[in-house]
């Protein structure tokens, strides 16, 4: 599907250098880039079972699902080189990969923790 965007001047420099580097045009970059940073969420992948599929253990566990501490201190070096602008290309997309993992399991969490307050298996949050 052909979509028109804007990019800010900063981010298609470094599209155009990757582009360059890897002998590669632009779109191609980018269009990896968009498909190596949008993980799957569709609850229909065999990869990633509905969450009304699982048993009330599997609940119970996913609505406890937390990091691994190697990657909650990695990703937390890397948030603070990042901070301080000393990222390297390689941490970025490093870092990236940690940010998904974590998107997706706070996604799978929360989805998990509805699912049992759906189920009675554990009390509402209270806010």
């Amino acid at each position: 599907m052909q979509v028109l965007l804007e990019l800010p001047d900063e981010t298609y420099q470094r599209a155009s250098q990757l582009a360059q580097l890897t002998s590669r045009g632009i779109t191609d970059v980018l269009a990896d880039v968009l498909f190596l940073s949008l993980p799957p969420l569709d609850e229909g992948s065999s990869a990633v079972p509905a969450i009304d599929t699982l048993s009330d253990g599997e609940i119970m566990r996913l609505a406890e699902l937390q990091m691994s501490s190697d990657e909650d201190a990695r990703l937390s070096e890397l948030l603070d080189q990042q901070q301080a602008g000393a990222i390297s290309e390689i941490e970025r997309v490093e870092l990236a990969n940690l940010m998904r993992i974590y998107q997706v399991g706070l996604l799978r969490k929360a989805q998990a923790l509805a699912e049992a307050v759906h189920r009675g298996l554990r009390p509402p949050l209270n806010l």
